[in-house]
């Protein structure tokens, strides 16, 4: 049964069950069983089956514990597709009801799942295999952000006007599809000690990162990368000749499009500056210890003390009523666009990145900003209030920002908030979405978006394991 048929008809189901409570010596469950059945489901973890079971044995709100169960599994229960290449692993992951793999969604995805891997050897072996499969689409083309498992696949976007190549579902340069191939590595690294996925394939890739990186601060001229795409809508390509608008070499990384796959108006999207910073540091850390590769890790080092330096010159900017805070983007002329957008990386999301402390001044001070109504893509409504953005359009909240919030935050109140509010509005499908409207949590887009359901199960846990007094 097709996925998207599935979540229709589990909703049907629960629609009718949703507010009956068990009665007295009922068997009849309470929330409908709505997660992929087990037969069907692509890779089963006993370490997260058992994480499961503990958080609904302790969560006193059983709706919570149910909501937990769909999501936390959703990405290996419908998205992974393992395999072996000589072996090697190699895994393949989409990112939910598209099937192909952005680089940043895949790593995004399996992240939460990276402490348990030392109760689960194959589930270790599945994020190896992702570890490996990013560095084998990196040396295809850094610069694409989404590729197909199968070379010969054409997608939609096969007619773009950019340099496309077998195997690419879409080019869109991103700063961020870089970098958390990167943190992926570097998290999966720190957890296990195993070097296997560290090899000469590896180390290609990281010197293109470093390459590309470099040619996008155009200090050179424009550097290699162009894209247009034939669409009505604006956002999907590049104004200007198919490079962006003009950007001042001032050592900050142009980012052709944002985490959303929108275009960025000012190329220096200071998120993904900020995110680069640190996985050039995490790369640079890998290259010495693992590699021996003294000379390039240097270079990495020199790039993101020069980009940090850069971020601290152009991305603080004055806001009349918040003060200093960090723009969203930057052209390094002293123009700059005020706004956060949902997608990670994002302003309010710097500190789980591990690109600034939470307690610096100028992030609590961006934080308070972004979720106001000074920013244009803050959004309150009767059943919700939460950070949207342009890539859905206005009064759409995204549960993923909402997630995002409450991981961020160092107020009980606040979290507490935040898991109320997704829980009053997955819509009565028990999964996150990509957006749902703020006044009707019914209207939403995309019921199959993995990374939502799986950040949203890291949310959880996390409050589990440091606040569990959150969820009683």
């Amino acid at each position: 049964m097709k996925r998207r048929t599935f979540i229709q008809n589990s909703a049907l189901l629960g629609a009718g069950m949703w507010a009956g409570n068990l009665s007295l010596g009922s068997t009849r469950q309470e929330f409908p069983n709505v997660r992929f059945p087990k037969d069907q489901r692509h890779f089963s973890s006993d370490a997260i089956e058992n994480v499961i079971k503990e958080f609904q044995r302790h969560a006193a709100d059983k709706e919570i514990g149910w909501l937990f169960g769909n999501c936390f599994p959703n990405t290996l229960d419908t998205t992974v597709f393992p395999e072996e290449k000589n072996g090697k692993p190699y895994t393949y992951v989409i990112t939910g009801d598209i099937d192909a793999m952005w680089l940043r969604d895949s790593c995004a995805q399996v992240w939460p799942y990276l402490p348990f891997m030392a109760q689960d050897k194959n589930l270790q072996r599945l994020i190896a295999g992702l570890v490996n499969k990013q560095s084998e689409c990196i040396n295809i083309d850094p610069y694409a952000n989404a590729f197909y498992n199968d070379p010969n696949k054409v997608g939609e976007w096969g007619t773009d006007h950019t340099d496309m190549k077998p195997g690419i579902h879409e080019r869109k340069w991103e700063i961020d599809s870089l970098c958390y191939a990167i943190r992926l590595a570097y998290g999966y690294w720190k957890a296990t000690d195993d070097t296997a996925p560290f090899d000469s394939e590896w180390l290609a890739a990281q010197r293109n990162i470093l390459k590309t990186f470099k040619e996008q601060q155009r200090k050179d001229g424009l550097g290699p990368y162009k894209f247009e795409r034939t669409t009505a809508r604006g956002s999907d390509t590049l104004q200007v000749d198919g490079y962006g608008y003009p950007v001042n070499p001032v050592g900050l990384i142009c980012s052709s499009f944002r985490p959303s796959d929108d275009a960025t108006i000012f190329s220096f999207l200071i998120p993904s500056n900020l995110f680069a910073v640190v996985s050039l540091r995490q790369s640079a850390e890998m290259l010495a210890n693992l590699a021996n590769e003294q000379a390039l890790a240097s270079e990495m080092l020199d790039l993101a003390q020069e980009v940090e330096n850069a971020v601290k010159e152009y991305g603080i900017v004055d806001h009349p009523m918040h003060g200093r805070v960090y723009a969203y983007e930057v052209d390094g002329f002293g123009s700059y666009m005020m706004m956060d957008d949902a997608n990670i990386p994002s302003l309010l999301s710097l500190p789980y990145l591990g690109a600034v402390n939470v307690n610096d001044p100028i992030y609590q001070r961006t934080r308070a900003y972004v979720l106001s109504e000074n920013n244009p893509f803050f959004f309150k409504g009767s059943a919700a209030e939460g950070i949207g953005g342009p890539h859905i359009g206005h009064d759409m909240v995204w549960p993923m920002a909402i997630t995002m919030r409450g991981l961020t935050s160092l107020d009980d109140r606040e979290i507490k908030s935040c898991i109320d509010l997704l829980k009053n509005t997955h819509g009565d499908t028990g999964f996150m979405h990509e957006s749902f409207h703020k006044d009707d949590p019914k209207n939403f887009t995309r019921s199959w978006f993995a990374w939502a359901n799986t950040l949203f199960g890291e949310f959880l846990w996390k409050t589990y394991k440091e606040k569990p007094y959150l969820l009683k």
